[in-house]
């Protein structure tokens, strides 16, 4: 048994198949993590949605900000439906199971694997957490939402998880305004302050990074407690600088790379997109 980590797939199918292939995977047999953001942008999200749910027992797969912009626009909770390359999804005879299916997803994964290394545990989340973090603290607010969007009231965070503020985390903070934050970190940071204090608005490579601001993982105080796994960043394109943090997305929706790490030695392997 061999345990995978892929980057965003973002309905990139034909890739993720043959990137399958490539390493004989078999759902029988192994298991597939995803960093989240399955769909938008490629071609075929109706496409890697079926394929994921026909193996969710061989999976481990969390929500992308792709992910939630999927359901929050299929429940009528988006502030502006852009469809583009959803169309097709949302116009499925299943969209609505699709939507509930992944909307049961958690927003972090964490496991224990024994690795050639030895025992390693990991700690997988769409796109960071904040530096102020524990990894339980990590794991209970990843919970948190988890719930909000499993409970009879999922579309009230559906509606207002969109928007920048508040722009750093604070334990008092409560309600909508602290289920937005929690998403925000857990799926769309890339740079923040020592504490944690949020730039959404930069999508760019390092060298982009605003005064007094660094990528998320170079702050120190998760990553001694697990390995972490991650994508949401394609133009750091798969770097990080850190053996103890695995960046994922290598930008296969944008003609590169789709990405898929074997656990169990750090082995990366490729297909273009």
């Amino acid at each position: 048994m061999s345990n995978y980590v892929i980057g965003d797939i973002q309905g990139c199918y034909k890739p993720l198949r043959k990137l399958l292939k490539k390493v004989r995977f078999s759902p029988d047999r192994d298991k597939l993590w995803c960093v989240g953001d399955l769909v938008n942008r490629g071609p075929k999200s109706l496409d890697t949605l079926r394929f994921l749910q026909d193996i969710d027992d061989a999976t481990h797969i969390i929500l992308g900000n792709h992910d939630l912009h999927f359901i929050a626009i299929n429940e009528g909770c988006a502030p502006s439906v852009s469809e583009g390359t959803l169309s097709r999804l949302l116009d499925a005879r299943d969209c609505q199971d699709l939507s509930d299916w992944l909307r049961g997803k958690p927003l972090a994964h964490y496991q224990s694997l024994d690795t050639r290394y030895g025992i390693r545990k990991f700690l997988m989340i769409h796109a960071g957490v904040s530096p102020l973090w524990s990894l339980q603290k990590t794991l209970n607010l990843a919970a948190e939402v988890e719930y909000a969007l499993q409970s009879t009231a999922y579309r009230d965070h559906l509606r207002h998880m969109y928007g920048n503020t508040p722009t750093f985390w604070y334990n008092k903070l409560r309600g909508l305004d602290r289920l937005r934050v929690i998403t925000n970190y857990l799926t769309r940071i890339r740079f923040c302050d020592e504490i944690g204090t949020l730039k959404l608005a930069i999508k760019e490579g390092l060298e982009a990074a605003p005064h007094g601001f660094k990528p998320w993982y170079e702050y120190e105080k998760i990553t001694p407690e697990a390995t972490l796994l991650f994508g949401h960043w394609a133009a750091i394109e798969g770097r990080t600088g850190r053996k103890q943090v695995h960046a994922l997305d290598t930008g296969c929706v944008w003609g590169r790379d789709l990405t898929l790490m074997r656990l169990e030695d750090r082995q990366r392997y490729r297909v273009s997109g």
